[in-house]
């Protein structure tokens, strides 16, 4: 697995959990049983689709400096809401890698101080959890001991999993987890799904969720993301990614705001190459039709109508100029985008072929996503 990825959130995304202070032991007789934490719990995306690199944003707010848009600027953001989504599972398993310190093998009620904030954090395992109408070998749950009596609970974290095949729900508040580095976290909430039980045909997958996400500095976040909703589904070498993210504040040349980034993505961490179809549907847009997600919204006719509005005396040949790597799909390689619209070679192929048959979350419910605890 890769090292853990550094993305452009205003949270820490290194947890080590040390220190012990307290153990309640239900295993009275210290007889050795086997480990229960599941050893993954994420799908790792090729450098090609997912990178923490932040576009400057140019075309936003109605700027137009050069003659052509780079490819990069369309597609940097796409790989900055893929390496979000991959770094909030990164985080859970820097989590769980964390509190195998304390040697988890049953059901067990233990507190510690963390490293991090420097506050006691509670920990409770227990076997045969039922959580949204499904029971699940174990559930762990982690809280932030002295904001207990708050609204929230002060719940940090908590995964519900089975061991074999390792399938489970993680959910974790940042702001409870480090409220030192991730004091400005505010209600965000992380949600992953993930399954290696092959329900969807592939090795491994993972359904990352966000919400009430805050990234107010321009220079991290120029679109001001909300929520995001990624799949991730790992065949071999190849990792299948679709979903969306909604920006309600985001303007493009005029003042209307409000849309989302819907996208859908394939790349081989073999070969190193990516290739990527987006999409800049309403956020208000009640659809699941790929076609009006990709193809009547997609970034090439969505800027057209856009700049046309803003600019209606400009010629149409310099708005075509300028829009050249708009075209769909994008494609990549570990350097980033190579061109829009023709593919580079055959090497492509069948990447190409995969994309067509993915298709991007619902706009309307990833702008009103809500996670909630147990």
């Amino acid at each position: 697995m890769k090292t853990l990825k550094s993305i452009p959130l205003k949270f820490a995304l290194a947890i080590a959990i040390t220190a012990l202070i307290f153990a309640c032991d239900i295993n009275p007789n210290n007889e050795v049983q086997p480990e229960i934490l599941p050893e993954s719990f994420a799908v790792d995306i090729p450098n090609s689709i997912s990178n923490d690199a932040v576009a400057g944003g140019r075309f936003i707010n109605g700027r137009v400096a050069d003659d052509t848009l780079n490819g990069n600027e369309i597609y940097e953001q796409l790989g900055l809401f893929i390496a979000i989504g991959e770094g909030a599972s990164d985080l859970v398993e820097s989590i769980i890698f964390g509190i195998r310190v304390h040697n988890i093998n049953r059901p067990i009620t233990l507190t510690y101080i963390s490293d991090d904030d420097n506050r006691a954090k509670n920990l409770v395992v227990i076997e045969s959890s039922e959580f949204e109408g499904k029971t699940y070998d174990y559930e762990l749950t982690i809280t932030d001991a002295d904001s207990e009596q708050n609204v929230d609970g002060g719940k940090a974290m908590q995964v519900f999993w089975n061991t074999s095949p390792v399938e489970g729900i993680a959910i974790l508040k940042p702001f409870n987890i480090d409220r030192v580095h991730d004091a400005d976290a505010g209600e965000g909430i992380f949600r992953i799904d993930y399954s290696e039980n092959s329900e969807f045909g592939y090795d491994a997958h993972m359904i990352v969720s966000i919400s009430n996400l805050t990234l107010e500095d321009p220079n991290v976040d120029p679109f001001s993301m909300r929520t995001i909703r990624m799949f991730a589904g790992k065949s071999g070498d190849v990792v299948d990614v679709y979903g969306n993210s909604s920006h309600p504040n985001a303007k493009l040349f005029t003042d209307d705001t409000g849309f989302n980034w819907a996208f859908v993505a394939s790349g081989s961490e073999e070969s190193g190459l990516g290739v990527a179809e987006v999409g800049l549907p309403p956020s208000n847009l009640d659809s699941n039709d790929r076609a009006v997600l990709l193809e009547d919204n997609s970034v090439k006719s969505v800027f057209t109508a856009a700049i046309n509005e803003a600019f209606p005396n400009f010629p149409q040949w310099i708005i075509d100029a300028y829009l050249v790597n708009t075209e769909a799909p994008g494609f990549f390689d570990n350097d980033g985008f190579i061109q829009g619209g023709t593919s580079p070679g055959s090497e492509w192929d069948e990447l190409v072929s995969r994309i067509q048959d993915l298709t991007p979350y619902n706009p309307l419910e990833t702008s009103n996503l809500e996670i909630m605890f147990k």
